[in-house]
């Protein structure tokens, strides 16, 4: 019922619950020694979509034009 005092839990990163979360729902089989790369490729993911949505814009910012051939 209540948590057991004194013990300390290893936390466990939360990325590595997403890699397995997201390999699970999409059905992959992802071996031991690639998840230390998936997680690297996902903190540099998002760090640069951190820096894109930190981006600071105007209010009267236009979105760009779409060129089609």
């Amino acid at each position: 019922m209540f948590p057991k005092r004194g013990r300390k839990t290893a936390k466990r990163d939360p990325l590595d619950s997403f890699v397995d979360a997201a390999a699970h729902a999409l059905d992959l089989k992802i071996e031991p020694t690639w998840k230390g790369a998936i997680k690297t490729n996902l903190e540099v993911t998002l760090a640069l979509a951190a820096l894109c949505a930190d981006f600071p814009l105007p209010d009267d910012a236009e979105p760009a034009p779409v060129f089609s051939a």
